[in-house]
């Protein structure tokens, strides 16, 4: 059947992406081991994913900013053109305990996103400059909206969650708001950690998945969210679960879920898209271990509109 999903749907990858365009195909990125390179594939079905269309699409650069661990792309439809969200770094190891990673983007104005150029766009530039990477974008009332993970040298952790309007897609314009820092339990094992932001609008609500805590078995995901006609950019307009609504399944064998995506099927259900491990983390770094998979399953909403996840369902 074409809505049952066999999971995993792509095997080491990593920051899965799910784009599912008005053509009827999906468009999937996530993050390559050895993290050099920028990978698209499509398929009319999410079980097509693993063995379908698949073409680099951009290499990482000799050397500087854009030479190292690329990690997470996205690719998002914007008025007419392609985009592709990512961050790289500069160097491989940490210092002051943080990567090097900035956020780029690449444009394509092909109808085709396996067709024509990819152009750089550059840097976005935020407020300050520091570790910053897992931008994604949504668009409401009309305007482009930027949401990313930035590491804030007055902020004690590793990473914090960050919300601008766009001018465009390789810019940022007016204030950016801080929308949520690693404050619970859950999501400071390991690494004091806010990254991997998705968005899913649902009746009068819009949602902000996220994800804390080191990538071994203890990752999970967190929720936010505000109401579809708030100032978005007022911070006090956003609210927090304080307890994660996605976590390791010890009865599934499926560990460290998170930096999600959000798609439909062709019959309009809605599907979380994400990374697990099949077993707890066996290496000293994480990052290193290339067994986190791409996974999809449905989810339901409640009858006040947040959305039940349930647990991470077992391979099959």
């Amino acid at each position: 059947m074409e809505n049952k999903i066999n999971n995993p749907i792509v095997l080491e990858r990593a920051d899965p992406w799910v784009y599912r365009h008005t053509d009827g195909n999906y468009y999937f990125t996530g993050s390559v081991p050895g993290y050099q390179t920028i990978e698209l594939r499509r398929a009319s079905t999410l079980n097509e994913l693993q063995n379908g269309e698949c073409k680099t699409v951009w290499t990482a650069h000799d050397e500087g900013p854009q030479s190292l661990l690329i990690w997470a792309p996205e690719i998002h439809f914007i008025d007419g053109k392609w985009y592709i969200f990512y961050a790289a770094s500069n160097h491989l190891e940490k210092r002051d305990n943080h990567f090097g990673h900035r956020m780029f983007v690449i444009e394509n104005s092909n109808a085709d996103p396996f067709e024509g150029e990819w152009v750089e766009k550059g840097q976005v530039k935020t407020a300050f400059e520091s570790f910053s990477l897992d931008a994604t974008v949504f668009e409401a009332q009309n305007k482009l909206y930027y949401v990313w993970a930035q590491q804030d040298p007055h902020i004690l952790g590793n990473s914090n969650l960050y919300l601008s309007e766009m001018e465009n897609p390789w810019t940022l314009k007016g204030p950016q708001i801080l929308l949520s820092i690693p404050e619970y339990d859950w999501e400071k094992i390991g690494f004091e950690v806010n990254e991997g932001p998705a968005v899913i609008t649902h009746g009068d609500k819009i949602f902000i998945t996220y994800s804390g805590s080191a990538t071994d078995e203890n990752y999970a995901m967190g929720l936010l969210w505000a109401n579809i006609d708030a100032d978005l950019l007022d911070p006090y307009e956003w609210h927090k679960l304080k307890e994660p609504v996605f976590i390791s399944s010890e009865k599934n064998r499926q560990f460290g879920p998170g930096h999600n995506s959000f798609t439909t099927l062709s019959d309009g259900q809605d599907v979380l898209v994400y990374h697990a491990r099949p077993k707890k983390n066996d290496y000293s770094d994480p990052l290193n271990n290339p067994d986190r998979h791409a996974r999809a399953q449905v989810f339901s909403w409640d009858e006040e509109g947040f959305p039940m996840f349930g647990e991470p369902v077992a391979d099959n």
